[in-house]
């Protein structure tokens, strides 16, 4: 197990200049047809029912973790503070290497295993670099669920099924995903993902973009404003580290 992380960890720093990094995570929503009975539970901040898919993902595109059924009325921070991957991290069951950190966008909450961007509006340079890389890196978790989106869902109506039953077909789809990807040597082309010409410095959106209507909406932050001193300083030595890199 520790030695799966490291090779997560060492393709991090070599593909995306992101040291000691398990992971990317996210969540979307997933339209559903308004369960029976439920009342607001499922409403989302978009004015459709949903449940949400969260999980994490590696620097080659792989689902590491996912968790299916949290309903549409969470936030991001209530998703990952009540998912199994955070009782994990809280209870050292993941067997993780030492000083290893995952990455989230702005909506998760910083801690000593969770980095995000600095969120503050005059960054120093170092503050900029530093959400440079972090952005670059996260943006597997972007283009693993927007591949999802256009390859296993219909975004024309809400899924028609019970909820137990989506939960089933979201996970089968999540699986699906990685065994085109460990199969398939074309499932990953270029121009299907991001990806950044470094010569010139230009970004390059992949093809699942231009489909504005993946049936996947992000969560959105509520509560992950609060966070230690710890994990702003841990914050700070990661902005200084990420220094160093070329690209």
């Amino acid at each position: 197990m520790r030695e799966g992380w490291k090779r997560i960890q060492e393709a991090f720093k070599a593909k995306w200049n992101f040291p000691n990094c398990c992971g990317a995570i996210d969540g979307k929503h997933c339209q559903i047809k308004r369960p029976d009975n439920s009342c607001s539970e499922f409403y989302n901040y978009k004015g459709t029912y949903s449940i949400i898919l969260f999980a994490l993902v590696d620097a080659d595109y792989w689902f590491v973790f996912n968790e299916v059924g949290s309903n549409g009325r969470v936030n991001d921070g209530a998703m990952f503070r009540n998912s199994t991957l955070n009782s994990a991290m809280e209870n050292n069951l993941l067997i993780w290497p030492d000083n290893s950190v995952i990455i989230g966008d702005d909506a998760f909450p910083l801690r000593n295993t969770l980095m995000k961007p600095y969120s503050k509006v005059n960054l120093t340079l170092k503050q900029k670099i530093f959400n440079y890389r972090l952005s670059r890196a996260r943006r597997v978790s972007e283009n693993v669920f927007g591949i999802l989106g256009q390859r296993f869902h219909t975004p024309s109506r809400p899924i028609e099924l019970k909820v137990s039953t989506i939960d089933l077909v979201i996970r089968s789809a999540c699986c699906l995903r990685n065994w085109l990807r460990m199969t398939s040597s074309s499932y990953i082309s270029m121009g299907c993902v991001d990806y950044e010409d470094l010569d010139t410095g230009t970004f390059h959106e992949g093809h699942w973009r231009a489909e504005r209507n993946l049936g996947l909406a992000p969560v959105k932050n509520i509560d992950s404003n609060n966070y230690s001193t710890s994990a702003a300083h841990l914050q700070d030595q990661y902005a200084v580290a990420t220094q160093s890199y070329r690209n």
